[in-house]
């Protein structure tokens, strides 16, 4: 009897190894995808952290002071508030020393 055996493996081989390909490819594109969620997961929550901290400061200055301060700056310099500004642009709009500030923080 005459058995072709080393045609069957080398194609049991190649499909084998086509199936690894795939599996590889599809748990990297998977891996690529997942890390984009989070990283811009947690950039929204940075950028809801920083806003928070913005807006507490702003209430510490009002309980202290009796007025919301007039500019970020005051709260930089005098509250401990820290801003990385290479990554967030904030803008804090005063209306009147007696209303909260509008605050709004969005990553770059």
């Amino acid at each position: 009897m005459f058995h072709d055996h080393p045609r069957k493996s080398l194609r049991r081989l190649v499909l084998t190894a086509g199936i690894a390909v795939v599996l590889a490819a599809a748990l990297l594109f998977g891996g690529v995808r997942l890390y984009g969620l989070v990283s811009r997961d947690m950039g929204e929550q940075a950028a809801a952290a920083l806003r928070q901290a913005v807006v507490d400061a702003a209430v510490q200055c009002y309980a202290v002071e009796g007025k919301y301060p007039e500019s970020l700056d005051v709260l930089e310099q005098e509250y401990g508030v820290q801003i990385n500004h290479a990554r967030f642009i904030v803008t804090y709009d005063v209306y009147a020393s007696n209303q909260l500030p509008d605050v709004t923080v969005l990553e770059k």
